[in-house]
């Protein structure tokens, strides 16, 4: 009997499944609301222009991308729960700088503090979940949850105080607080008994170093970045259109994303089953559909109010396609979740901000409908795309219940 199903550790892999997604939903809302208000804060609060804005948000983003490959190759040969726990303690004070700072070189390291400790979390805590996939396929359906619940509760309680004070301080520390509150979780979780792998050299005859597991999840990472561009660039443009075509605040922009936030705060572990029942690639395929047709029919919405009903289907689309995405890659690479992870986001990261550029030139230099539209097809192009990737790297269509123990 291995390390991993010995009685007793399935309790404690629980235990750290449990304390995972307990600090992804206290780190992921206040990292979202960051991503939100850190434009708007430096524009207000240091004054600065549109241009240090844009290399401030890229500052982070940079760093993020760079540390995402070393982050998942310290999560397949070091204890991931300290890793994770380091990464959201780091992460918070990043966010208590930008509570403090009073001049932009103090934002910067803020900002470059906040990428290294945001990669080292979130590649680190998906590890963690992907430990138990093997005998719950439903884990990043949960994972998504958590984040989703997260999320939205960390905007509604963060916009309303921003709204009562008009002060940004109090709610970037209080940001920073829930960041340090789920490192606690973190490190009181249990220790994981496994062994785990060096990170280096082969596993079970299959190469674990990052090229080799770049490549050997590449089908995924095709589909992924392509899909994401697009999904990216709607979300941008339809941030400009609520501000521009239709006149709206931040707050009340905000809201219109609400009703999409529930949808993948509730729908992720009910869509699993039914994932369970058609198989992914299907699932995949009607989640592709689901997103582009949101995506095209914003050309002709004229109502924010049938914006935020709409933006439902996008997050029926994103309830699905994210915790597919995340087992396929597990799945893919099981010596290596760690890596994997790390150059999947790292890829997504790089893909949205690619959108986001796209979406600014499509928006500027052509009509509203035309962009509506590009992007809209960029998306379909994942019913064909996400299938494809699915069947190229052999993982199962339809995933067990009880499957294989998948090590590392």
């Amino acid at each position: 009997m291995s390390a991993k199903t010995m009685p007793g550790d399935s309790g404690k892999a629980l235990r750290r499944e449990r304390a995972a997604l307990l600090a992804a939903g206290l780190t992921y809302g206040p990292a979202e609301l960051i991503d939100f208000l850190i434009p708007l804060w430096a524009g207000i609060a240091l004054g600065a222009s549109a241009s240090q804005v844009g290399l401030l948000i890229a500052a982070e983003l940079l760093v993020s991308v760079l540390v995402r490959p070393l982050a998942g190759r310290l999560a397949d040969s070091r204890e991931r729960r300290t890793l994770a726990g380091i990464g959201a303690v780091i992460y918070g004070v990043s966010c208590c700088g930008y509570a403090l700072a009073d001049s932009l070189p103090t934002a910067f390291a803020a900002a470059v503090v906040g990428g290294a400790g945001g990669a080292v979390l979130w590649v680190s805590l998906r590890a963690i979940v992907s430990e138990r996939l093997a005998v719950d396929s439903g884990v990043f359906a949960r994972f998504m949850s958590v984040q989703s619940t997260g999320s939205w509760i960390a905007f509604v309680a963060g916009l309303t105080l921003l709204g009562q004070t008009d002060l940004f301080a109090p709610v970037l520390a209080g940001c920073g607080a829930a960041c340090m509150v789920g490192a606690v979780a973190l490190f009181t979780s249990p220790v994981r008994l496994a062994r785990i792998p060096d990170g280096t050299g082969t596993a079970g005859g299959v190469s674990t170093g990052s090229r080799a597991v770049a490549r050997r999840v590449r089908p995924m990472l095709i589909a992924s970045a392509t899909t994401t561009v697009a999904e990216a660039a709607v979300s941008v443009l339809l941030l400009l259109h609520l501000q521009r075509g239709f006149g709206l605040g931040v707050i009340e922009a905000a809201y219109v994303f609400l009703p999409g936030a529930i949808a993948m705060m509730v729908l992720p572990p009910v869509l699993h089953k039914a994932v369970l029942r058609i198989g992914r690639r299907r699932a995949v395929m009607a989640a592709s559909v689901f997103s582009a047709v949101f995506a095209m029919s914003l050309a002709w919405v004229g109502s924010p109010v049938l914006v935020s009903v709409l933006w439902i289907l996008s997050g029926v689309a994103f309830a699905v396609l994210m915790p597919v995405e995340q087992a396929v890659v597990a799945e893919a690479a099981p010596n290596s979740v760690g890596t994997a992870m790390g150059i999947y986001t790292a890829v997504g990261l790089l893909s949205a901000a690619a959108g986001a550029l796209a979406a600014g030139a499509l928006y500027e230099f052509s009509s509203w409908q035309v962009a509506c539209l590009v992007s809209g097809a960029l998306i379909l192009s994942g019913a064909v795309l996400g299938p494809w990737a699915i069947r190229k790297l052999g993982v199962a269509d339809v995933p067990a219940e009880e499957s294989p123990v998948i090590p590392g």
